[in-house]
């Protein structure tokens, strides 16, 4: 550029910066809900659905681990080894159950945790 021209000047318009912000509308699946249509209730019931299938599995997964402890108990009686169950098993009973106990609710927590961030994302469309 030579000294006689000036650089062009461009005025740039926009949305000022201190404007207001709407608000996102909200995604179809809410408002489905909110309005409680057939839609909205098969939303919702997939949910539950989801959420009772993972409390059904912790719960089977815990009577499988610790229904099966009385069946310890049992067996040195019935085979007559022992007239009283052993130390062992009491142990078992008394302190190893409680890891498992805290494993399987923390699976089933972290479960359904997840269950519902999937439902959020499908509302929200995320």
């Amino acid at each position: 550029m030579s000294a006689e021209q000036s650089p062009r000047r461009e005025t740039v318009t926009g949305v000022p910066r201190n404007a207001r912000r709407r608000p996102p509308g909200h995604a179809p699946a809410r408002s489905e809900i909110n309005e409680q249509t057939t839609l909205g209730t098969t939303y919702v019931r997939s949910l539950m659905r989801s959420q009772l299938r993972t409390a059904l599995l912790a719960l089977g997964v815990l009577v499988l681990v610790v229904g099966t402890l009385p069946l310890l108990f049992a067996l040195p009686r019935a085979s007559g080894a022992l007239a009283s169950p052993s130390p062992l098993l009491w142990l078992v009973l008394g302190v190893a159950v409680y890891p498992v106990l805290v494993l399987i609710a923390r699976w089933y927590v972290r479960r359904a945790e997840r269950n519902e961030r999937d439902f959020t994302g499908l509302v929200e469309g995320r």
